[in-house]
């Protein structure tokens, strides 16, 4: 359920996130950072069964250069919703039509 800030809607999830066409950016503590396009990250959780509220996602992303410099996974630090982004985004999979379309609706409903 999005929050409000200044009487402006806040995503909380990465359902809402991509709904509302913010980018996905993922900050580790070592500086580095990926922007994710939210559909395909949404999408992604979704198929997996994985819930899509921004805490549970933290949980599950790691940084992939401290896991090629340290040998362990380092989760982020934050993950904050950009908008707009013009830069490069990592792009997943996305749903089909019809299928974002059903899943709009059952949000909806």
């Amino acid at each position: 359920m999005a929050r409000y800030r200044d009487g402006v809607k806040v995503p909380t999830s990465l359902f809402e996130a991509a709904a509302w066409h913010y980018a996905v950016k993922v900050s580790c503590g070592c500086g580095h950072f990926a922007v994710f396009d939210p559909h395909g990250l949404f999408w992604r959780f979704h198929r997996k069964g994985w819930p899509d509220s921004l805490i549970d996602a933290k949980r599950r992303l790691w940084c992939k250069a401290c896991r090629a410099s340290l040998g362990q996974k380092v989760r982020p630090r934050r993950i904050d919703l950009v908008k707009p982004y013009t830069g490069s985004r990592i792009a997943l999979p996305l749903p089909d039509e019809r299928e974002w379309k059903r899943i709009i609706n059952q949000y909806r409903g």
